[in-house]
C-alpha cells in the first residue's frame, strides 16, 4: 500500500468515526428526550396535585406557569432535537465543497 493510499484509508477512517460519534450522540440526546419527557409529562397531575395542596392554592398564575413549562420543556426541547437530527443525519451542501478544497490543496503541496 503507497503512502498516498494509506493517507486516503486513515482519513476515510477518521471521516466514519467521527460520523459514528455524531450519530450516538444525537441517539445519547433522544434518550434523554424521551425519558425525561416522559416522567415530566406522567408526573404532571401529581405536580400539580403537590401544588394545590400547598401555598400555590392561591396564585393560579403559579399553576398556569408549571403548566406551560410542562408542556413547553417537550416542545422547546424537540425542535431543538429536530436540529440536532437534521444536523446529523442531512447532507451538508457544502460538504461536498470542503473536501474539494482539502483535496486541491493537498495536491498543490506535492
Amino acid at each position: 500500500m503507497t503512502m498516498r493510499q494509506q493517507e486516503i484509508t486513515n482519513s476515510r477512517f477518521i471521516k466514519a468515526q467521527r460520523r459514528v460519534k455524531r450519530i450516538k450522540g444525537f441517539y445519547q440526546h433522544l434518550t434523554a428526550y424521551i425519558i425525561i419527557n416522559t416522567v415530566l409529562l406522567l408526573s404532571s397531575g401529581k405536580i400539580t396535585f403537590i401544588l394545590l395542596s400547598r401555598e400555590a392554592l392561591g396564585n393560579p398564575a403559579f399553576l398556569k406557569w408549571v403548566n406551560w413549562n410542562l408542556w413547553g420543556t417537550p416542545i422547546i426541547w424537540g425542535i431543538v432535537l429536530l436540529i440536532h437530527a437534521v444536523n446529523v443525519f442531512v447532507k451538508s451542501p457544502f460538504k461536498g465543497w470542503e473536501e474539494r478544497q482539502i483535496q486541491k490543496y493537498l495536491d498543490q503541496e506535492k
